[in-house]
């Protein structure tokens, strides 16, 4: 059986790339530190003879023993709201973190899978955004903790590649959602459940005009699966290219909810992108991929499974 080092796998996106290795026959050992991952989400993995879970911090060196196969590096605050908060372990799981999973998969000729981000497009000028747009970032604006840690995480990635010959993938993840997000992630898709669910006004930043493209968590992981197990290097979009308003999200959720609540309009944030939309033309290409559950199914998925989940 393969074996996979999954760093992060106890967050959002990460407990659902260890159920799928699992599924897929792969033993898995978890690292993560907690910080915004949750042993809970780690449930349907535990039972399986073929999952470890360890605590640790991959910006430490880190001691893995026995084969490793492949290395999926997914540890990172990945909200806002998190990064906000933790800034600096933000930047250095960026780099010292990166550093240490691409030393892990070096020493073990291990294949290479990073997990990016959209946000290493910043606020884009060109949309929808294809893997060869180098991006408008602000480099010292607040979410620059997070875009330029994805972007560096990049750069360290391809000159591994180039320079030791290790077998990288690099996957930008679009906005994701589904199961397993927390009430307070703070991301507009379980910040409008929840407060929809609660009988509160939805915020929308500024005026809602700005648009978001939005993966349901099964169609990302499936993208996931199918880059790390191809010869891809990338870095390959995954996300949906249909685009949405975040005021008709706010509405769209709002309805599957059944709230009769309003709408409350508040200030953007700083450097808040105004379009988010992938180009996904190379993973149907060269992946055989593209997203398949539409929009009202994925968020009808949601608002039932947080209905029941975070009321516990």
């Amino acid at each position: 059986m393969p074996t996979a080092v999954v760093t992060g796998g106890a967050g959002f996106l990460g407990s659902h790339v260890c159920e799928r290795l699992l599924a897929e026959g792969w033993q898995v050992r978890c690292l993560d530190t907690l910080l915004t991952g949750r042993e809970e989400n780690l449930a349907g993995c535990t039972s399986d003879p073929g999952f470890s879970f360890e605590r640790a911090d991959i910006t430490e060196l880190i001691r893995v023993d026995g084969e490793v196969d492949a290395v999926v590096h997914l540890a990172s605050p990945a909200s806002p709201r998190d990064y906000l908060v933790h800034p600096i372990h933000t930047l250095k799981v960026g780099a010292l973190g990166t550093l240490h999973a691409l030393g892990l998969a070096r020493e073990r000729n291990a294949r290479f899978l990073l997990a990016s981000t959209s946000e290493a497009y910043g606020d884009p000028l060109v949309n929808p955004q294809p893997e060869t747009y180098w991006g408008n970032v602000n480099p010292v604006g607040p979410r620059g903790v997070y875009d330029e840690a994805k972007r560096f995480a990049e750069a360290m990635t391809m000159a591994y590649h180039r320079v030791h010959a290790v077998p990288v993938r690099i996957a930008r993840i679009f906005n994701t959602y589904g199961p397993r997000m927390r009430a307070d992630d703070g991301r507009a898709v379980p910040t409008f459940v929840r407060q929809a669910l609660h009988g509160e006004p939805l915020t929308v930043h500024g005026d809602g005009t700005q648009t978001r493209s939005l993966c349901y968590v099964d169609d990302l992981i499936e993208g996931l699966w199918r880059l790390i197990i191809s010869d891809l290097t990338g870095p390959v979009n995954l996300g949906n290219p249909q685009e949405v308003t975040v005021l008709h999200l706010a509405e769209r959720i709002r309805a599957a909810a059944g709230a009769d609540v309003p709408i409350a309009f508040v200030d953007r944030p700083e450097d808040d992108p105004q379009v988010r939309r992938p180009d996904v033309g190379l993973a149907r290409l060269e992946l055989g991929w593209e997203p398949k559950v539409p929009l009202e199914t994925g968020l009808d998925r949601m608002v039932a499974w947080a209905a029941e989940a975070w009321a516990a």
